[in-house]
């Protein structure tokens, strides 16, 4: 049975102990950073960087607080993400989100390069073959994986999990394309876009939102460069009309984001990667969206383990025991009769357990846990 480490939200006492970062210090203390990071080795502390007007993403003090924490055992770390926009790009959103090299103490880099090109392709499974895991990730001795708990239109409940499986994979491979990157997640098969001129409403939001700029219309006819595309679904994400889609299948997608965790980890020897869940701000949709939605569920708290499916588990253990927020995208679905007792199921009807259950399927740990509330 798996110890995952609880700190709830709620403070019973006006001291510095009981707020969050105080909360956050302590679990780190508990859990014995120094039983998993040796002296002078370095440590990627894995987060993703939001969007711009996506805001809620894991706070800069939280990620300064896992910092100070790895330094104080002699550990070098530094803070990184995988490319998700034009790289360049993305370190200043990550700036706007207050998330640099003054705020978290240490370098904040790109883990698979400027253009989401530096990659490594490792064998995963049947599902998806081999799969492009930035080099950084796939050359980094150790990891602290400090995800931010939300919804997700594909994946239902996005988690540590999606964090690895999507954010350690790169968007693209040189020579191979979308198909070894975490396109092929989003797609399970050729992934063409298709277009519905007759629902079409000529808004120009997918043009709008394509990170790479390879949607255009010309003419009132929708066309995109096929080739360069991440099959990253931000254009059918924001279609209002749903005349935009991309092929999937949705236990398909659940097992291959297993399948990848999976690939990314074997790149780490054992007893060498823990895991931050921040039940914090949770918003309807993933962090990479240009909007961020009122939270659907009040702040829950901080879970930290060594066991990826105990601690997702856990996570999702304390959500369907939640209520959904008043004047939330929760319950306006409620309205139209889509609410449900599970509040993100409810919102994006995503079979999102079968993540999890597939996580233990091959290996990656038990959904048997212990609660150890600090």
């Amino acid at each position: 049975m798996a110890s995952v480490y609880f700190a709830p939200a709620r403070i019973k006492k006006w001291k510095y102990a009981d707020s969050m970062p105080g909360k956050l210090d302590l679990l780190l203390r508990e859990i014995g950073l120094s039983g998993y990071f040796d002296k002078d080795e370095w440590v990627a502390v894995k987060t993703h960087f939001g969007s711009e007007g996506s805001h809620r993403v894991v706070r800069p003090v939280f990620l300064r607080k896992v910092v100070d924490a790895l330094k104080g055992i002699d550990a070098n770390p530094f803070v990184t993400d995988t490319v998700r926009i034009k790289g360049l790009d993305y370190l200043e959103v990550a700036n706007q989100n207050g998330i640099n090299s003054l705020s978290v103490g240490v370098p904040v880099v790109l883990a698979d390069g400027l253009y989401g090109n530096d990659n490594i392709m490792v064998k995963a499974g049947e599902i998806l073959g081999e799969v492009a895991i930035a080099s950084l990730i796939h050359d980094v001795p150790a990891m602290v994986v400090c995800s931010h708990i939300k919804g997700h239109i594909q994946a239902g409940y996005a988690g540590a999990i999606k964090n690895i499986a999507m954010g350690g994979v790169s968007s693209s491979h040189r020579h191979c394309g979308w198909k070894y990157g975490r396109g092929a997640m989003h797609t399970i098969g050729e992934g063409r876009l298709l277009w519905d001129e007759e629902k079409c409403a000529l808004c120009l939001q997918c043009e709008e939102i394509c990170p790479l700029g390879v949607i255009k219309f010309e003419n009132e006819v929708f066309g995109y460069n096929e080739d360069d595309c991440w099959r990253c679904g931000r254009c059918t994400r924001v279609c209002s009309e749903d005349a935009l889609t991309l092929p999937g299948d949705d236990e398909r997608f659940m097992k291959s984001l297993a399948e990848a965790a999976k690939a990314v980890l074997r790149t780490f020897k054992p007893n060498k990667v823990i895991y931050i869940n921040f039940l914090t701000e949770i918003q309807p949709e993933c962090d990479c969206m240009p909007a961020a939605d009122v939270p659907v569920i009040q702040d829950q708290g901080i879970l930290m383990s060594d066991d990826i499916v105990a601690i997702e588990q856990a996570s999702i253990d304390i959500l369907l025991k939640a209520k959904p927020l008043p004047q939330s995208a929760a319950i306006a679905h409620g309205k139209q009769g889509r609410q449900s007792k599970d509040i993100l199921f409810g919102l994006s009807r995503k079979p999102y357990r079968i993540q999890i259950e597939e996580a233990m399927r091959l290996g990656l740990g038990s959904r048997d846990y212990e609660l150890i509330e600090i």
